[in-house]
């Protein structure tokens, strides 16, 4: 593991997504505007809610993708900004309805929003935020990114479903768990980098190029939460640990550790991923997985997908955008560490 950690400390740097930011700054800038008009509505609570978890310091990483796609294959301007917001609108509302699913208390460093206006009130804005990002799909003129983006948000709840199947079914399996992450996660990535370059005019084969990487850097994405709802290779990365296990999500490291166990652990896992848990279990959840080295483990299955991403792009132009677009897997592997 010793050179592959360097390698992704040296690559990634702490900004890459800024870096992105500031390459596509007007755009993203027009994208927010966008976002804040279509959130206007005359029930106050949908602004004020919709406002809580969009302005709450996310970093539009989905967005960014759709516009340097876009960028990069020669097009931009309003459509792609339109796509861009309406891909932001589809994350946003399925966080709304996760955090509904999940009991969630919090996101982004804050109370969550159904801990604040109820469960009732962030479905029915989540729901606002979907029939709105039709609208701006709408509103570009483009049947084939409406298809992109339309087909995705159907994949994206078809994921949610197969999640909620597999809660604490402790014998799920690698190949499941992988069905999951790829349509609950990283459907929306890969939706977002092809939409960009269809709206660029590229329907062929770069488009086809991006789709991949979004997809692959989608699931080294993942990979990495999963990693870090166990506290991640390092103790100081800020981020509550824990929430995975409480709700009896079955993901990569627990998979890695409980078919590396032997019969006493497997029993273990059965029994915590099914709602049995005393307030010690955690912790020994953690020891199991430093054990098996499950974490490890799942960042280096990321770091292969993070490959992917980067290899996807060999045979797109060479310029700012897919440079940008290039150092976008490192910076999520560095979130590991």
């Amino acid at each position: 593991m010793g050179p592959a950690v360097g390698h992704a400390k040296r690559n990634a740097g702490p900004h890459a997504v800024d870096r992105l930011a500031a390459l596509l700054a007007e755009d993203l800038e027009a994208v927010d505007a966008l976002i804040h008009h279509h959130m206007v509505s005359p029930v106050g609570v949908i602004p004020n809610l919709a406002a809580h978890l969009i302005d709450a310091g996310g970093k539009r990483i989905r967005p960014l993708i759709t516009l340097a796609a876009a960028r990069l294959c020669g097009g931009g301007g309003d459509g792609a900004r339109k796509l861009a917001a309406a891909v932001e609108f589809i994350h946003s509302a399925t966080l709304l309805h996760d955090d509904v699913v999940d009991v969630s208390a919090m996101r982004r460093g804050r109370k969550s929003a159904n801990l604040i206006w109820g469960n009732s009130a962030s479905v029915l804005v989540g729901d606002f935020l979907f029939a709105r990002s039709f609208n701006l799909m709408v509103e570009t003129g483009d049947i084939q990114v409406l298809d992109i983006l339309a087909r995705a948000a159907s994949v994206i709840a078809e994921g949610e479903v197969m999640q909620l199947a597999a809660a604490n079914d402790a014998e799920t399996t690698r190949e499941r768990y992988m069905a999951i992450v790829a349509a609950k996660t990283a459907a929306l990535f890969a939706a977002a980098a092809k939409a960009g370059a269809v709206c660029a005019g590229r329907a062929g084969a770069e488009a086809t190029a991006l789709e991949t990487y979004g997809r692959e850097l989608g699931l080294a994405f993942q990979l990495v939460d999963d990693a870090l709802d166990y506290g991640g290779l390092s103790q100081t990365m800020g981020k509550n640990a824990g929430d995975d296990f409480k709700e009896g999500k079955v993901t990569l490291p627990v998979v890695i550790a409980r078919d590396a166990g032997d019969d006493s652990e497997r029993a273990f896992w059965r029994r915590v991923m099914g709602g049995e848990r005393s307030d010690d279990d955690f912790y020994r959840a953690q020891a199991l997985l430093k054990r098996h080295d499950a974490l490890a483990m799942t960042i280096e299955a990321a770091r292969e997908h993070a490959d992917g991403a980067r290899r996807a792009l060999a045979s797109l132009p060479g310029n700012a955008y897919s440079e940008a677009l290039a150092q976008l897997p490192d910076f999520v592997l560095e979130r590991a560490y």
